[in-house]
């Protein structure tokens, strides 16, 4: 069994096949835990959710712990589409129908403030992560135009948000190159960044107010027997903290049963073209926008400060990557645009993201002392660095963040740990097979 092809929800197999990694900023590697500690508050994980709730913590003055199991940002937060997007998974009127207006308005202003936090935070630490503002969201059929237009009416006429505009087939066809879409709209507001770039960021500004980061040491369990703490356990040293947060998203597998039950792992696919030269890159995008596409299984893209064509697109439901990734994925990039074919791809991936069975993200606590995020369901650029602030706000003492997102109600997948996947592979295969109508 090639080991490659067992990379789903491994996050030591496959990080340094990423366009990110070949061009991230900060490649120092941090210590192993290599003694018992105590702290405030022990993080597990070290992705955005994780990074973010260190660098608030310690901003605060508390002594923080945070344990990666490989590498910071191996998993999706380094490897990701780079969409730093506005709203949440679930559009607004979806929300509104089942949420009502005050509860659906409070997590659209709270992904406002994500996009924001994000943006801030790149500022203030100086991070380089190639920012870049403007998300076009695209239909692949006709049909679907009209509703894009109305989500960005509606957005206006009920948020005041005057960053989304209508575009017609002809001026997305200008912007992109290419025939394939009909109508969409631009968000202003939102963009596209390095994400390993803005992960490496975020833990060198959380070391630098305090916070202490270990990667390659792998946590094996939570002693919660105390009232007072948590003991966190690994191979061969012990963390005790007043608080843990559990923040591994995709790659939790198992560690945290309680949560595990309500996230399913899927896989992602994405590559990288070679330099195509300015000329060339912005005839394909012409203001460099973020692209999303309508479809089920999305495709979204964007263009790489040395002028490639980043893709992704095509996921699988299973542990295990395809054989031929480029092949996957390339199927989709020629479809959008032909003119790239034969074009060399020299990066081709993979990551695990988390979905929940309503898409949106599932927060919670275990005990008093033990909380949790995850679910981000491919939106989790802004969202998990939110979610990883709210957790931090709340255990500071102020939980109206956090309880906002954890007081949305969610199912646990049905079947168990290993009899789920059936049953979301029918489901997801069904969703998918609508893209092609």
């Amino acid at each position: 069994m090639n080991l490659e092809r067992r990379a789903g929800g491994r996050p030591d197999i496959g990080f340094e096949a990423s366009l990110y990694f070949a061009t991230r900023h900060h490649g120092e590697h941090r210590p192993t835990l290599a003694a018992d500690l105590d702290c405030d508050v022990c993080i597990v994980g070290g992705g955005y959710t994780g990074l973010s709730a260190a660098l608030t913590l310690a901003e605060a003055g508390m002594r923080v712990v945070l344990l990666e199991q490989y590498r910071v940002g191996a998993g999706a937060s380094g490897r990701n589409g780079g969409v730093l997007g506005i709203g949440q998974r679930q559009d607004q009127e979806a929300l509104e129908a089942t949420l009502g207006d005050e509860w659906a308005g409070a997590l659209w202003r709270m992904s406002l403030a994500a996009n924001d936090l994000v943006r801030r935070r790149i500022k203030d630490y100086g991070i380089e992560c190639n920012l870049q503002d403007g998300e076009l969201t695209v239909a692949h059929r006709e049909r679907y135009q009209a509703e894009l237009w109305a989500h960005a009416a509606h957005l206006k006429s009920h948020y005041g948000y005057q960053d989304c505009h209508p575009l017609t087939a002809a001026e997305v066809a200008n912007e992109l190159g290419s025939e394939a879409y009909f109508g969409g709209y631009l968000d202003t507001r939102a963009g596209h960044i390095h994400p390993l770039n803005l992960a490496d960021g975020l833990a060198k500004a959380a070391i630098s107010e305090g916070a202490d980061i270990f990667e390659m040491t792998s946590v094996t369990g939570f002693n919660t027997s105390a009232k007072d703490h948590v003991v966190v356990e690994t191979a061969t040293h012990t963390v005790t903290a007043g608080k843990v947060v559990v923040a591994c998203n995709g790659y939790l597998n198992g560690l945290l049963p309680a949560a595990d039950i309500f996230q399913m792992p899927i896989n992602n696919f994405m590559v990288a073209t070679e330099p195509l030269g300015e000329s060339a890159a912005k005839s394909l995008i012409q203001h460099n926008y973020a692209v999303v596409d309508t479809r089920f299984v999305v495709n979204y893209f964007h263009l790489s400060s040395d002028f490639r064509m980043i893709f992704g697109g095509g996921e699988n439901y299973t542990r295990f990557f395809p054989k031929d990734i480029r092949k996957v994925v390339s199927n989709r990039l020629i479809d959008i645009y032909p003119q790239l074919k034969g074009v060399e791809l020299p990066y081709a991936w993979g990551g695990t993201l988390s979905v929940t069975m309503n898409r949106m993200p599932k927060f919670g606590r275990v005990g008093e002392n033990l909380y949790y995020g995850q679910g981000y369901s491919g939106h989790g650029i802004a969202m998990a660095n939110m979610g990883g602030h709210l957790i931090a706000e709340a255990i500071k003492g102020d939980a109206d963040g956090f309880d906002l997102l954890a007081n949305l109600k969610h199912h646990a997948f049905p079947g168990g740990r290993l009899l789920r996947w059936p049953g979301l592979v029918a489901g997801m295969l069904f969703y998918a097979a609508l893209d092609r109508i």
